[in-house]
């Protein structure tokens, strides 16, 4: 367990729910043990969800799943507000943390202070994070009311310079780097952790050890490194994963392990890419639940588009009905039978080959 695990970790144990609610947490936490030995198909009420409270975003990433033929189809709005606080009010007792984070650009949402601000009223230990490009108009002027109360800022990044606009189109490096550079020194101190993300691609593989130099150059203690997930991109075939398997790449890898030696002030918290692919290591159909801005319930944040499978609508019902709706349960036994659905066709948690440097 790193540091900021611990630290999250540690904080949610000091301020666990008080008097009743305590109690709720705790027999929740014995019934999801309990599901989880008897092999159940049903789930306990969740330790953490993510939130989507829009999936409009200021850039045009040839990484995201939104540009492609999945996300052009796919609706686009925020979240009511109030409907949000519906979703907390019925599950704060019993969540750890809460992702407010989705397919678009987190601070577009121009409420977000009051939703983080209601999510803390609930407990102070809820952990909160979110994901960012961090270059909308004015976003340090968005993100500075929010340290000490948003837990975790992760950042987007996938490379630099020339090679980050590139990925991130109609971004702009320099502004990131003075973005970055500011978020850094606000939070220096505070509660808010930061975290650099790269998912990892064809054209910016080589940028994986500059990142590290980099992140210890602006002082952001974490980092952290995804793999390109195909599942949603509709104009790349399974073979791309064969690319991970190379001797550029994996020879980058090993260049990876030694600047993490010389820069110990940064900490690769996602580096580990030899899991074995299986329907099973998908930990989604039990945790991390989804929940897209007009309420739908899709399987996963990798491909979160209701137009293509939901299991049923938080507006309409609840979200636990939704979590043990019979199609949810259908979804699970499937997991069981480790028979991925012709949804996840193409994804890194089935489809890439174990990754062994």
């Amino acid at each position: 367990m790193n540091k900021r695990r611990l630290k999250k970790a540690l904080k949610r144990i000091k301020y666990l729910p008080k008097n009743k609610y305590l109690l709720l947490y705790l027999i929740n936490k014995f019934r999801a043990l309990w599901l989880k030995l008897i092999k159940s198909t049903k789930v306990a009420y969740p330790s953490t969800i993510m939130l989507e409270l829009t999936n409009h975003c200021n850039l045009a990433c040839t990484t995201c799943p939104r540009e492609y033929e999945y996300g052009k189809r796919m609706d686009k709005g925020f979240i009511d507000l109030d409907q949000a606080k519906k979703i907390i009010d019925e599950l704060w007792p019993y969540l750890d943390s809460v992702g407010l984070t989705g397919m678009g650009e987190t601070f577009l949402f121009k409420e977000i202070k009051e939703i983080v601000d209601y999510i803390k009223s609930k407990n102070k230990g809820i952990i909160i994070s979110v994901s960012t490009n961090a270059v909308i108009p004015k976003f340090i002027e968005k993100v500075s009311g929010l340290i000490n109360k948003i837990d975790t800022i992760q950042v987007s990044i996938d490379g630099l310079g020339d090679v980050y606009e590139s990925i991130r189109k109609n971004a702009d490096f320099k502004l990131l780097d003075q973005n970055l550079t500011q978020l850094s020194e606000l939070s220096k101190g505070s509660e808010t952790t930061l975290m650099l993300n790269m998912v990892v691609t064809k054209e910016n593989y080589k940028h994986i050890p500059l990142l590290v130099e980099y992140a210890d150059k602006i002082k952001v203690e974490y980092l952290d490194f995804t793999l390109l997930n195909l599942a949603s991109l509709t104009n790349e075939e399974r073979s791309y994963y064969n690319f991970y398997k190379s001797n550029e790449f994996l020879d980058t890898l090993s260049e990876l392990e030694n600047k993490i030696v010389k820069h110990k002030s940064v900490t690769v918290t996602n580096r580990n890419f030899k899991t074995d692919n299986s329907f099973q290591k998908c930990p989604f159909p039990w945790t991390h639940f989804y929940i897209c801005w007009d309420g739908f319930m899709p399987p996963c944040c990798a491909k979160p588009f209701p137009r293509e499978l939901n299991f049923g609508n938080v507006f309409k019902s609840s979200v636990m009905k939704v979590l043990n709706s019979s199609d949810y349960k259908k979804f699970r036994k499937l997991w069981f039978k480790n028979k991925a659905p012709e949804f996840c066709t193409n994804c890194h948690f089935i489809d890439i080959e174990p990754i062994k440097v």
